[in-house]
């Protein structure tokens, strides 16, 4: 699995941190903004960037995580790509839940709401969770697809 990652400079600092943890982890990041510390820069820049690679990955399981001050603004640029569901998570529940019935592909995370002590474990939580695949979840899904 494919894992791209972005921040502005409210999530710099958790960014680097995940950065590290999920390479000791194994998994393939590949940075896609801010590659340094910059108290100016937009966080709507770093959405484009993830949105984009996710879903031009050829990993079909290609996943975003995008990290700003409330993750709030991060979720709202990265969900105006159809095909992008972005989900702001603050625990491990709702990391789990937003694979489970909504097939999440970009993890969208809180740097000043969230304990630096539990992402690791949300996101784990949320790389690790499987999409049920129900039906209802499925259609679900292609609706958010057709909207316009």
């Amino acid at each position: 699995m494919k894992i791209f990652i972005g921040s502005d400079h409210n999530g710099f600092q958790l960014k680097t941190k995940l950065m590290e943890y999920l390479a000791r982890a194994g998994y393939e990041v590949e940075d896609k903004g801010d590659v340094k510390f910059n108290p100016e820069d937009d966080f709507p820049e770093y959405a484009v960037h993830v949105a984009m690679a996710v879903l031009g990955s050829n990993d079909a399981d290609a996943r975003g995580i995008l990290v700003c001050g409330s993750g709030q603004g991060m979720c709202i640029a990265a969900n105006r790509f159809k095909g992008i569901r972005a989900s702001l998570v603050w625990d491990r529940q709702e990391a789990r839940l937003t694979r489970n019935d909504n097939d999440s592909n970009v993890l969208c995370l809180p740097a000043r709401a969230i304990d630096p002590k539990d992402v690791n474990i949300i996101v784990e939580t949320w790389l690790n969770t499987a999409f049920a695949a129900a039906p209802r979840y499925v259609r679900r899904n292609q609706q958010l697809d057709e909207l316009h």
